[in-house]
Parts: structure tokens; C-alpha cells; sequence
């Protein structure tokens, strides 16, 4: 029975209504009027339902596809303006467990190479990736009680905050690790992490179970209800996500959608992220195996289904995918993007040897940070480094508050310009710096609020001279 404040998660996800929802959509996918009045109400910016989402999803109507498109990329720029968020993933260890068959870093790969970082080892890593210019990291690990407990989570995200190479600093930590308990979520609260990230993989119990035949992930309701126990720790802002190739893509959509309904209703809040990555080819694991892959085409339409859907969300894209489809999908919805990414453990500070691969899966995008910023310089987008909500308690509701009453933009596009005057001023090549400079003379003028506008201006003045860490 479906129930969107239930605790259990076979009523919160409830296979019986995801697949009267598909049905309910297939049989209007042609209903102009219908998917008129979804599209009218998606343009108040209060969202959608699941069922209302999966409806537009599978819109077969040509014009009203391209009305769909530029219904999203409007939410998008009232809600986050032209400004996308930079980060990079750090891999502290892959051993793991777990027996996930489309996973390299299961149990039973005996040929990928086994690492995991020690602290010493971390601040390498870290200080090459402050080097780089990044402050936000997504810590990312392997399930393994012996070489990668909770404790070691915690010793690394202390060890990550204090390290201060020149002017860089690593300002927000999210962590992506294993399904843990209320009393570990906690802990990683009371570590000052920014969110906690758990891919859901597939919503679909029965291939959720065939995916991952052993070790302790195979449990699908531990693990679908891992968030309810974050946000019960304490933690205030999750991010889900699924793997889209693993099952119909129809039903995870739906799936992720009623997760973040759930969320909403049960706890206040929705998620503070989704993800939405598709499979790739990785040590072991050839994606042509699994028969569910989803075209770019596709792709594009569920991040522009899901912006409509969940404005309030952050929408994230990593550098699984190339440089093409992410300039695809930014203006559709995506707010925020990795960038310079490694997959290994470690290999910021040393790139690895090709006989010493321990990566999680193949970089599509392969561009270095600094390329990044300059591309989204070049597109008219404002690279943004600001971790100021996350820092000045803006978290959990109190975010979503702002975000959606729209007055989120008062703190996030002056914090934008400020970071990215660091990054300019410490990082970036002669060309970079010659954009992003134009870039922020032409974005500070925008600031509707005059009061605002000036303190940002003396702060940018005040970074030229060498000082950092401003924010709003």
C-alpha cells in the first residue's frame, strides 16, 4: 500500500502505484489538454507530482516537448540564475564487500588494484586539488568495515578541513559512503559535512536485489531507507540519485521522484540534490551488458522533467558525461557539475600508472578544472565556488525556504562573482582570467539590490588586494 510518510520503504516506494503511474502516463502521453494544464501548473514553480512528471516524461507531442524545454530553462535561471556550481569527487579507498555486478570495486574483482589513502596520502591529494582551485569535495569510499569504518570517514574529513595550502582551503565536505546507522550519521553531522549522498541505484526491488546478490548493500530496505536515518542524525541535507541504465529508466524516474515526495512529507524537507548518472565502462564492467541504457536525448529530457518537477533541487551532472552532452543538459536544468574529476583513489597529487588502475569508472569529460571554468565562461554561466549557505547555517529547510520564495539569488550570485574573483586571482590562466574578469563586471551590475551590490564590489576590490574568504 502506498504511503508517502510511511517509514517502511515498500510503502513509500511502492512498486503497485510506480507502475499505475507508468500506466496512467502511457495512456496520456497524447493528451494535449492534460499536458497543457501539467505544463501551466509546473510554470507556477511549485513543482509536480510523480505522476504529473511521468505524464510530461513520456509527452510524445512535438511542440509541446519544445515548450517542456523552455518551460525548464526558465525555472532554472528564476531559481539559479546562470551560475553553476563546481566540485570534484575524492576517493578515499575502493576496497568493498559488496557484490555489486555493475560495480568494479566488488568483492570478487580480484585484478583491480586495491587502495585506500592514508592520511598522510590525503593531504597530497587535497593540497593538489586546492591547487587546482576546488573548494567543495565529494568524498567518496568503498563498503568495507575493516578498511574503511566510520572512524576513518571521520579522522579524513578533519584531516581535509585543516589543510591550508597558500590561499586554498577545502570550505564544504559532502560525503558519498555506505547506508550506516542514526548514531554514524551523527557522527558525520557533528564533523561538518555539507550533504550526505547515497545513489539508490535502482528503485525496483526485485533488480535492486538481482544487482547486488551479496554484502550488506543487497538489503533494499536498509538501504532505500538510509536517508530517514540521515536526516534523524541530524543531517540536514541529503542528495539521491540512481543509476539510469541499470533498470527501465521510466520506473527510477518515478522512483526518485516519490523518494523526494516522501522526503518532503515525512521529514520537511525534500533532497538537497539529485544526481543523475548514467553507467559506464569501468575495470570489469562493460555497460552493453546491461540492455536499459537511455539515449541523449532522453537523458536531456528527464533533467528537463525533473527541473519542472523539484525546482528547489539541485540537479547534478558529473564528468561521466562528455563535454557535449553536459553543455546540453546545463541550460535545461543542471546546477551543478564536477569538474577535472579523478575516479581513482587519489591521483590528483600522481596521476596512476595504466597497470595500477583502481578507478570506478571511465572520465568522459576529461578537461582539466581551469578548461572547465574557461567553457562556461565562454557559454555566458558564472563558475561558482560558494559553499556561504552550508557555512552560515542556510541549511535543510531554512535553505529550501529561500529557494523557493526565489530569494536565494540575494546570497548566491554576489558569493558566485566572490569566488570566482579567488579563483581568477589564484588559479587561472591568462585566458580564463581575461573572461572571468569581463564576466563579473558585467554580473555585478545585475545585482538588483544596491546595498548588496556595493558590499560586493568592495569585496571583489578587497580580493584583488589579496584578501580572501568574503561571502554573504
Amino acid at each position: 500500500m502506498y504511503d508517502v510518510k510511511s517509514s517502511k520503504s515498500t510503502e513509500f516506494i511502492s512498486d503497485e502505484e510506480i507502475l499505475d503511474t507508468l500506466a496512467y502516463a502511457e495512456k496520456n502521453k497524447s493528451n494535449r489538454e492534460l499536458i497543457e494544464k501539467i505544463l501551466e501548473k509546473g510554470s507556477t514553480c511549485k513543482g509536480l507530482t510523480h505522476r504529473e512528471a511521468a505524464v510530461l516524461l513520456d509527452c510524445d507531442i512535438p511542440d509541446l516537448n519544445e515548450k517542456m524545454e523552455k518551460l525548464a530553462e526558465e525555472i532554472k535561471l528564476k531559481f539559479y540564475g546562470n551560475r553553476i556550481v563546481l566540485f570534484a569527487p575524492l576517493y578515499l579507498s575502493n576496497y568493498c564487500i559488496n557484490g555489486c555486478v555493475y560495480c568494479p570495486y566488488h568483492g570478487k574483482n580480484k585484478h583491480i588494484a586495491r587502495k585506500k589513502l592514508s592520511q598522510e596520502d590525503i593531504v597530497r591529494e587535497v593540497t593538489a586539488l586546492q591547487d587546482m582551485g576546488h573548494k567543495r569535495l565529494a568524498l567518496e569510499t568503498g563498503e568495507d568495515p575493516i578498511n574503511s569504518p566510520i572512524e576513518y570517514v571521520l579522522e579524513s574529513i578533519k584531516t581535509i578541513y585543516g589543510i591550508k595550502h597558500k590561499n586554498g582551503a577545502i570550505r564544504r565536505v559532502n560525503v558519498n559512503i555506505a547506508a550506516t546507522t542514526v548514531e554514524n550519521y551523527n557522527k558525520l553531522k557533528e564533523a561538518g559535512i555539507g550533504t550526505y549522498i547515497l545513489f539508490q541505484e535502482t528503485y525496483n526491488k526485485k533488480a535492486y536485489e538481482e544487482l547486488h546478490p551479496t554484502g550488506p548493500k543487497s538489503n533494499y530496505e536498509y538501504h532505500t531507507e538510509a536517508m530517514d536515518r540521515a536526516m534523524d542524525g541530524g543531517i540536514d541535507d541529503v542528495g539521491c540519485g540512481v543509476l539510469f541504465g541499470l533498470n527501465l529508466y521510466r520506473y527510477d524516474f518515478v522512483g526518485i521522484l516519490m523518494h523526494a515526495e516522501h522526503l518532503e512529507a515525512a521529514k520537511g524537507v525534500g533532497p538537497h540534490t539529485i544526481s543523475v548518472p548514467r553507467i559506464r565502462p569501468a575495470d570489469d564492467i562493460d555497460p552493453s551488458t546491461f540492455d536499459n541504457g537511455i539515449s541523449d536525448e532522453v537523458f536531456a529530457k528527464i533533467v528537463a522533467v525533473l527541473r519542472i518537477a523539484v525546482p528547489y533541487t539541485g540537479l547534478i551532472v558529473s564528468t561521466r558525461e562528455s563535454q557535449k552532452t553536459r553543455e546540453k543538459v546545463l541550460h535545461l536544468g543542471v546546477s551543478q557539475v564536477s569538474g577535472g574529476s579523478c575516479t581513482s583513489v587519489g591521483g590528483y597529487a600522481e596521476k596512476e600508472a595504466e597497470d595500477d588502475n583502481s578507478a570506478q569508472f571511465d572520465v568522459s569529460d576529461t578537461r582539466t578544472l581551469d578548461e572547465v571554468v574557461n567553457w562556461l565562461l565562454e557559454m555566458g554561466y558564472i563558475p561558482s565556488f560558494c559553499t556561504a549557505c552550508y557555512r552560515e547555517g542556510r541549511t535543510g529547510d531554512r535553505f529550501m525556504q529561500l529557494v523557493k520564495s526565489l530569494q536565494i539569488g540575494n546570497c548566491c550570485q554576489p558569493n558566485a562573482l566572490m569566488t570566482l574573483k579567488e579563483y581568477l586571482m589564484d588559479y587561472a590562466s591568462a585566458d580564463t582570467k581575461e573572461k572571468g574578469e569581463k564576466v563579473i563586471a558585467e554580473e555585478l551590475n545585475r545585482i538588483p539590490n544596491e546595498k548588496v551590490k556595493n558590499i560586493a564590489s568592495e569585496n571583489l576590490k578587497n580580493i584583488e588586494a589579496g584578501k580572501r574568504d568574503f561571502r554573504f
